[in-house]
């Protein structure tokens, strides 16, 4: 028998942004994170949806960083969030698709034969995150 993981989840996920307000704004206006707090100097700002936290870190020189390339660049693939319905799911594309910044790859649709649904974007500064209903 497998022993138990020893960790529990995640605490926090770290995103490093081309522009902080962009990004912060489409977390807390978009999709209603709240704000937990910042590091000016850092500069960093720490967001909550109430079950995960997000750090975004701004990038030092967004004009010669690196852009998202989730093929070619060992690291983060993307970001997924869970929603509760499928109503919720459809609401936040039709949001998403009429966001600035916000670029979306594919609309809701079933996940594999799983019964779950999501769709995938890309939100402002440039990563890939997908968003998910859980099968039944």
């Amino acid at each position: 028998m497998a022993e138990a993981a020893l960790t529990k989840g995640a605490h926090h996920i770290g995103l490093t942004v081309p522009n902080l307000s962009e990004t912060r704004a489409f977390f807390t206006e978009t999709l209603g994170f709240a704000q937990l707090g910042e590091v000016p100097d850092y500069p960093a700002v720490f967001l909550s949806d109430g079950t995960t936290m997000i750090t975004l870190w701004q990038a030092a020189d967004p004009a010669n960083a690196v852009p998202f390339d989730r093929k070619n660049v060992i690291g983060l693939h993307h970001l997924a969030l869970r929603l509760e319905t499928t109503e919720a799911l459809d609401a936040l594309h039709q949001t998403l698709s009429n966001t600035d910044g916000v670029r979306i790859e594919f609309a809701p649709e079933p996940l594999g034969g799983s019964g779950a649904r999501h769709m995938m974007c890309f939100i402002p500064g440039g990563i890939r995150v997908e968003f998910v209903v859980p099968g039944a």
